[in-house]
């Protein structure tokens, strides 16, 4: 009878234990809240790579015994990429050196990424007198092997360099020269030698693994096979990481989900995307794709809403910084992915730091600072009634 009456009384206390530990704990973050986590589709060993490559970008720290500088921006991937979101005006780039499409012609000077910190024993680099720069913030991670999934032809498609149809935008594309350990896919489209660019603020970066090999080289100052140049001292020396670590975070980085709309069906959010259409902003941030085929077969052939039509466009004079990347010109920017911007705080300390560099406080005031081929859709905008422009609003910050 007693041991009867303890083992109930055993049951007891674990269902109170149990019951209130969960009234006690957070509940998880709904799945649309979150910017990380892999696609749907992944098989057990692509989810395996898919972890190993997390555990690379946000876990693993460099330090001067693993190969850190000796002059670099950051110590990890993660740090600049908090959650896979957005950076902070903290972890701000600064690049510099090149102002039209010969070139950059500070690269012996340590362009085109400034390295502002050092490890002990060494002097952080110092922006040359007269060189161009800007300041990019770092930008969220999530659905890029989408983006690397849209065929040329469908970007391709939306250019309209001379303006033919008289509608004031003439988005472009960013030719751009290739490193030689960029393996080029057979329905590449290329122009004089040169190919898309789809990733960075200038779309100077043709896919992810020129992006990762390039980020951890001017970045972090670490040598891989594939970016082996010591960024101090400008000499090819053995790779301090591997290859595999580079393309497990390439992987990781394909393989990242797409932001997921929230109250996609809200009445505000509704009207605010007919607002957008109307207003024009739809012209530059095309809402959808399709992907084409991929090895990734999670990413093949997938309807996806990024917001973007990844073309260079003329921003004004008042976005122009007086330096660019590619064939891009000064004035000239990609047009941003809006997908995630909702999330942008989360990664951002609560507040936005919007545009290239961060200026905008605000989705309203990011509107604003809008200028040359968006000056007409800023005009629409100002001529919202104030329940316009919160519904607009509330429907980008759904995205």
């Amino acid at each position: 009878m007693k041991k009867q009456f303890l083992l109930v009384a055993g049951f007891m206390l674990a269902v109170t234990v149990y019951v209130s530990c969960t009234k006690i704990l957070p509940k998880a973050p709904a799945d649309d809240e979150l910017l990380d986590g892999p696609v749907e589709g992944l098989s057990p060993e692509q989810h395996a790579r898919f972890i190993a490559g997390d555990v690379a970008f946000n876990d693993e720290v460099f330090t001067p015994a693993t190969g850190l500088g000796p002059v670099f921006v950051a110590t990890s991937c993660g740090t600049c990429h908090a959650g896979d979101g957005k950076g902070h005006p903290f972890t701000m780039l600064t690049r510099f050196g090149q102002t039209d499409a010969t070139g950059n012609q500070y690269l012996n000077l340590g362009g085109p990424q400034l390295q502002h910190r050092a490890i002990p024993g060494f002097e952080p680099e110092q922006l040359p007198p007269g060189a161009a720069f800007s300041k990019f913030m770092p930008p969220a991670n999530t659905g890029l092997g989408f983006v690397e999934a849209i065929p040329d032809a469908s970007i391709l498609a939306l250019a309209d360099e001379n303006d033919v149809n008289g509608d004031g935008i003439s988005g472009r594309v960013n030719w751009i020269n290739l490193p030689s350990y960029v393996m080029i896919p057979a329905n590449a489209v290329q122009q004089q030698g040169k190919y898309i660019g789809r990733f960075g603020k200038k779309a100077a970066v043709f896919n992810l693994l020129q992006q990762t090999a390039n980020a951890y080289n001017q970045d972090m100052g670490i040598t891989s096979l594939f970016e082996a140049k010591d960024t101090y001292s400008g000499l090819e020396i053995d790779p301090e990481v591997s290859t595999k670590t580079i393309n497990d975070v390439v992987f990781y980085l394909q393989t990242l989900k797409a932001p997921i709309q929230r109250n996609k069906n809200d009445a505000d959010v509704l009207a605010g995307n007919m607002l957008f259409g109307k207003t024009g902003c739809a012209s530059c941030h095309t809402p959808s794709f399709t992907t084409g085929a991929s090895t990734i077969a999670s990413l093949a052939n997938k309807t996806i809403f990024p917001f973007s039509d990844f073309l260079l466009h003329d921003m004004g004079t008042g976005l122009d910084d007086g330096y660019t990347e590619g064939s891009a010109l000064t004035a000239e920017w990609r047009t941003p992915p809006l997908w995630g911007l909702g999330l942008s705080r989360n990664s951002q300390g609560g507040q936005y730091f919007l545009m290239h560099d961060g200026r905008a406080k605000s989705i309203d005031e990011a509107i604003l600072l809008h200028g040359g081929e968006a000056m007409q859709t800023k005009q629409k905008y100002l001529q919202l009634t104030a329940d316009e422009k919160r519904k607009l609003i509330a429907f980008l910050e759904s995205l």
